[in-house]
């Protein structure tokens, strides 16, 4: 039984295929639909891969770009550093104002 389809079903669908398409048109119509079968999950199986790529491409950047907010953090935090300014318990934001203030005297 496929899909609630038994076996005295299935041969009423085929005798009805038989009669509207002929006996040589029969194994011309089988043939296109599983080449368009297999088209259809080739098709299916490359957009899967295309979006497990993009999905992957995506996690990459936004790694790189946790990394270079690091990066940028380390080097604010340097600069300060190099200025004499104390970075602890402050943000990025607050440090780069700090920086801004000391240079503005300078």
């Amino acid at each position: 039984m496929i899909g609630g389809i038994g076996p005295t079903e299935m041969l009423l669908i085929f005798a009805a295929l038989l009669l509207l398409f002929g006996a040589t048109k029969l194994p011309e119509l089988a043939r296109s639909m599983g080449t368009s079968m297999g088209e259809f999950k080739k098709a299916q199986k490359e957009s899967e891969q295309s979006l497990k790529n993009y999905e992957k491409s995506l996690k990459e950047s936004k790694t790189e770009d946790n990394t270079q907010d690091q990066d940028k953090e380390s080097n604010v935090k340097q600069v300060a550093a190099n200025l004499g300014i104390n970075t602890e318990g402050k943000s990025k934001d607050e440090i780069l104002a700090e920086i801004n203030a000391v240079l503005k005297k300078e």
